[in-house]
């Protein structure tokens, strides 16, 4: 630890402070507001579907077709992968600090756009809804890997777990907060619009304003990214960045003197002497380093986000499956986002927010591998739960609901959580926000298979039960299956991924060593208090 430069030996044992419940804001604001946007979408689907695809004949309301319904889902997350990589891979190069507004601004602007979305024909305004949901998901793909890694580089190795996670947990918020605002926009439609059921009066059901409650819900979500440029503007570049990417200790050391409210030596030529020996994301030296972390971190992430999106998603569906949502034709347009809405909201409360937090408050003390096994173990054990004895959960709607929310429970107080944690952790400074991109955009790919084949996979075997325009598939209780054992390979994984709980970044990743040129080990070192 000789080699340790002081200005991060200050970082890292700094007690907690100030600055540091402002970074976890200023980094959370940005992944409440992606919560909020890529979630919100959910709850307006099947509204879409009665204003824009509305048949006089059907009996029943009008629903999205298979591949508009699989591009609205979709797309934002297609974008989100392409925004992983690119402002991951900028992170590295331009520093973390000069892309943070950018995104923010992105996402702002197209989550306004979204709301906007123009022309007169459904395929004018799907068109555009998904151009710039496209988009809005490019910008909010880049706060991954940079909130994580900005937030990583300031904490103290004593509660730095901790704070990412808090960091994370902020998604919670953002997913209560857009059942919330669903709920209370709908409801005000509902109370000054009155309407008749479908089953009553079809073409009447769906009110001509109804078409404002998709865009303000959308459109809610610019505020909290609003709120936030400002502070994201003044941050300081993190010390890490400075010094061993950057390779200016100085400007370092003057940065964190003012964070921390200390005095710090500039140690340049220390400075200069650390991690002198380079090397790329495509070399041998980092496969032989870092290749299998990478394997783990993309691995799990990738198999948690199949199950956690796909779940999350289609709540909705699911909910009509078992009969706690009534049947779309016994409600208006209005009503029927009143109810989806409220649903989500309820899982959200018992089981999302919670397991973010327990997360934040005992990931110091079990560790992540611990934590992220557990997740996946209990994930997939609720997962079966559901699937085998699905026709009993039929008809006991609540312990449907209690099995479900615990699912997501296990999903957040484990593999969502960590799985966002490590690679912030175990990858060196000129590399990390970049690997952190990857592992999160393989997360997104598997978002990707979850949400477009979920989509088709859980639809009944029977050809009048399914969704207009779609073909018969595996079914809920067959597709719930599929999860448990993918939940089950994401315990294998988990085992490729090292624990780094109470360790320096700069230990960790072997970018104390003048030379660089030691494998870096994985021993436990004691915390200073």
């Amino acid at each position: 630890m000789s080699n340790q430069l002081g200005v991060l030996n200050a970082l890292d044992a700094a007690k907690t402070q100030w600055y540091h419940f402002t970074a976890i804001v200023i980094a959370g604001m940005g992944f409440f507001t992606d919560a909020y946007d890529l979630f919100s979408i959910s709850l307006i689907t099947k509204l879409l579907g009665r204003i824009y695809y509305f048949e006089p004949l059907s009996e029943k309301p009008g629903t999205l077709p298979p591949h508009i319904a699989a591009a609205v889902n979709g797309v934002a997350f297609c974008g989100t992968l392409a925004g992983q990589l690119f402002f991951g891979w900028l992170g590295d190069k331009l520093g973390r600090k000069r892309v943070y507004g950018l995104t923010l601004m992105l996402m702002v602007i197209c989550s306004i756009a979204s709301g906007l979305s123009f022309g007169k024909s459904p395929q004018g305004v799907m068109a555009t809804l998904c151009f710039f949901r496209f988009w809005l998901g490019f910008g909010i793909g880049g706060d991954y890997p940079l909130s994580a890694t900005i937030m990583s580089e300031y904490a103290n190795k004593k509660t730095r777990g901790a704070f990412i996670a808090a960091v994370f947990a902020m998604q919670g918020f953002g997913i209560l907060t857009g059942g919330i605002v669903a709920l209370i926009v709908s409801a005000a439609f509902d109370h000054a619009y009155k309407a008749h059921p479908y089953n009553v009066d079809k073409e009447h059901s769906t009110v001509p304003q109804a078409d404002y409650i998709w865009r303000i819900i959308l459109m809610f979500g610019a505020v909290p990214a609003l709120l936030t440029y400002y502070w994201r503007m003044k941050m300081p570049e993190t010390a890490r960045y400075t010094a061993l990417v950057a390779r200016n200790a100085k400007q370092a050391a003057a940065d964190m003197s003012k964070v921390l409210q200390v005095d710090l030596n500039a140690e340049q030529e220390k400075g200069d002497k650390i991690g002198t020996e380079q090397f790329g994301l495509f070399s041998k030296e980092f496969a032989k380093r870092h290749g299998l972390h990478l394997l783990g971190t993309t691995s799990t992430w990738f198999l948690l986000d199949i199950a956690f999106y796909s779940s999350n998603l289609f709540q909705k569906d699911i909910f009509s499956a078992i009969g706690w949502l009534p049947k779309p034709e016994t409600m208006t347009a209005t009503h029927e986002v009143y109810r989806v809405a409220k649903a989500q909201t309820l899982i959200a409360l018992c089981g999302t927010v919670p397991g973010y937090w327990f997360t934040v408050a005992f990931i110091e003390h079990l560790g992540r591998f611990t934590i992220q096994l557990m997740g996946f173990f209990f994930m997939s054990v609720f997962m079966f739960a559901i699937a085998i004895p699905y026709q009993h959960w039929k008809t006991n709607n609540t312990g449907f609901l209690i099995m479900y929310s615990l699912t997501f429970f296990f999903a957040n107080f484990g593999p969502n959580s960590t799985t966002f944690i490590v690679p912030a952790e175990i990858f060196p400074a000129r590399l990390r926000s970049t690997c952190h991109g990857i592992s999160a955009a393989a997360g997104k790919a598997g978002a990707i298979v979850g949400s477009f084949g979920f989509l088709y996979a859980a639809q009944s075997t029977h050809h009048d039960k399914v969704d207009r325009g779609y073909n018969t598939g595996m079914g809920v209780k067959h597709a719930l299956l599929m999860l448990g054992a993918v939940n089950c390979l994401g315990m294998l994984f988990t085992l490729l991924v090292p624990e780094t709980m109470g360790r320096s970044l700069e230990d960790i990743t072997g970018e104390n060593e003048e030379d660089n040129g030691h494998q870096q080990t994985f021993s436990v070192e004691k915390v200073p208090v």
